[in-house]
């Protein structure tokens, strides 16, 4: 964590460090702790991959056809979330992801969330 670039922001489910950002990439890890989960939400530009490197995760993710599903991914597995589908990350267990994605860190089209941040971009 020498790059002085490097970041954390805390979160209500727990925290990210955002270890790159630049005008073409950002790269983050995010800690989500047990049981918590993140917006349920999609973006208009944004576009992210994330790589399971602790933990279980359940991902909901809409697919091609507009269904939500659910699927558990734990280490060493990855999904991409394609620009404006919508999307959530819930841990199982305690877990970190690796997430690399297009820059647009602010734009989060929230749906729902458990922490009274929905239609909102806050932290």
């Amino acid at each position: 964590m020498s790059d002085p670039a490097a970041r954390r922001v805390e979160k209500p489910w727990g925290h990210e460090l955002i270890w790159a950002h630049t005008d073409r990439y950002v790269g983050k890890v995010l800690v989500i702790e047990t049981g918590r989960r993140l917006s349920l939400q999609r973006h208009a530009i944004k576009d992210e991959t994330i790589l399971v490197r602790e933990g279980r995760l359940r991902l909901y993710l809409e697919g091609a056809d507009g269904v939500v599903r659910a699927e558990e991914l734990g280490p060493g597995e990855h999904r991409h979330v394609p620009t404006g589908r919508i999307h959530r990350y819930e841990a199982i267990e305690r877990c970190e992801l690796i997430e690399v994605s297009t820059p647009e860190l602010d734009d989060v089209i929230r749906l729902e969330d458990d922490f009274g941040r929905q239609g909102t971009s806050a932290p």
